[in-house]
């Protein structure tokens, strides 16, 4: 059953894809729906590709500092403190460099 009262999905969806739109109860978030028509996106647009290498470009290197976890718990910092390195590595991607700028376990060799 179509409900009149459910909200539209998240982002651009049209009045076409919400006239079909079922959910468990009313206002609740039709994940299947809205993550499959996503997702499907992503994948189709290459969203989240990452590029291939370019030998000919000059190597830059831009490493987060990773919060490592205390005794006390997990720690994963503040948005704020990798908000420069980030404008940095977009900064030297727009100058033609190959950035590399890794972030987590992966980029200090953790497991």
């Amino acid at each position: 059953t179509v409900r009149s009262n459910i909200p539209k999905l998240w982002m651009s969806t049209t009045e076409e894809e919400t006239s079909t739109t079922t959910a468990a109860a009313p206002g609740a978030y039709p994940f299947a729906e809205v993550e499959t028509k996503w997702q499907k996106f992503w994948k189709d647009n290459n969203t989240f590709k990452t590029p291939e290498r370019n030998p000919d470009k000059p190597k830059k290197y831009v490493l987060d500092m990773f919060p490592y976890p205390s005794g006390a718990g997990l720690h994963v910092g503040h948005p704020e403190g990798y908000t420069a390195s980030d404008v940095m590595a977009r900064f030297w991607r727009m100058q033609g460099y190959d950035v590399l700028h890794p972030i987590g376990w992966g980029s200090f060799g953790l497991p």
